[in-house]
C-alpha cells in the first residue's frame, strides 16, 4: 500500500505544470463617427448614372408661351438686323446696334407701341413706323441722348444704328490718330484710352520679367568687358637711339 501511494505521487511531480492561460484582453471601443459622414460605399460614374435615370424625373425649363396670333412673327426684320418675336418690343430692338434699352422704350412711346407687346404680335406697317422713329430721333430727342451729338466736320447731331455706328466710330479714331492728340497715341500704341491703370493691367508684348533678365544680362557683360585688363601696345623705339645704331 506505501509502495502504491509513492508511485502515484512520483507521477504526480513528473507530470508537466499546465501552462498559465493567458488573459483576455479588453476588447477596443468602437470609433465614433463624423458627423456627416456614413461609411457607405462611394458611388462610381456608372451608379450616378443608374441613379439619375430611375430618380425623380427632372423638371424641365419653362417654355416660352406660344402665341395665338395665325399672324405671328418669330423674326422681325428692324434696321438690317433680325430680332426676336417672342422677346417684349423694347427688349427687342435693344438687338439694334446702337440702340440701348433707354432709346429702345423712349422709341416705343413716341411710335404708340405698347413696350411690353411681343414684337411678333407687332403689325409689319407699326414696325415700318419703329424703324422711321429711330431715324428721327435726332430731332425729337435731347443731344446728351444720342450717341454722336456733334459731327466736327459739319457740326450736325446724329444717332447712328447698325453699320453706320461702325463707320462713324473707326472715322473718329482715325481723326484722333491723324491730328496726334493723347487719345489717338494711346489707339495707336493699344494702350489703355480712358485714364485707366497699366501699371498692372493692360499689359501687352513680352513679359516684364523677361525684359528685366535680359537687361540684367547685358548689363553685367558689359561690366565684365569694362572691367578685364586691356593689354599696352608695344613702344616704338626713340629716333634718337636708332640713329646712334646706324653710326
Amino acid at each position: 500500500m506505501r509502495t502504491a501511494a509513492k508511485e502515484k505521487k512520483d507521477a504526480a511531480e513528473a507530470a508537466p505544470a499546465p501552462a498559465p492561460t493567458p488573459a483576455a484582453e479588453p476588447e477596443k471601443a468602437p470609433k465614433k463617427e463624423k458627423p456627416g459622414k456614413s461609411r457607405e460605399p462611394k458611388e462610381g460614374k456608372e451608379g450616378k448614372e443608374k441613379k439619375a435615370k430611375t430618380g425623380a424625373p427632372q423638371e424641365k425649363k419653362a417654355r416660352r408661351p406660344a402665341p395665338d396670333n395665325p399672324n405671328f412673327r418669330y423674326i422681325v426684320r428692324v434696321a438690317n438686323t433680325d430680332l426676336d418675336g417672342l422677346r417684349p418690343a423694347a427688349l427687342a430692338l435693344t438687338g439694334v446696334p446702337g440702340v440701348g434699352l433707354r432709346i429702345a422704350e423712349v422709341t416705343c412711346r413716341l411710335a404708340g407701341v405698347p413696350p411690353r407687346e411681343m414684337l411678333g404680335n407687332i403689325p409689319e406697317a407699326t414696325v415700318e413706323g419703329l424703324e422711321g422713329m429711330i431715324n428721327e430721333l435726332p430731332k425729337r430727342l435731347p443731344p446728351w441722348m444720342l450717341n454722336h451729338p456733334a459731327d466736327h466736320a459739319t457740326t450736325e447731331i446724329h444717332h447712328y444704328i447698325s453699320a453706320e455706328l461702325e463707320t462713324s466710330r473707326r472715322d473718329d479714331v482715325n481723326l484722333m490718330k491723324m491730328i496726334r492728340s493723347y487719345r489717338g497715341v494711346r489707339h495707336e500704341r493699344g494702350q489703355k484710352v480712358r485714364g485707366q491703370r497699366t501699371r498692372s493691367n493692360g499689359r501687352t508684348g513680352m513679359a516684364a520679367g523677361v525684359l528685366k533678365k535680359v537687361a540684367k544680362e547685358a548689363a553685367a557683360a558689359k561690366s565684365k568687358e569694362a572691367s578685364a585688363p586691356t593689354a599696352a601696345p608695344a613702344a616704338a623705339p626713340a629716333p634718337a637711339a636708332a640713329e646712334k645704331k646706324k653710326v
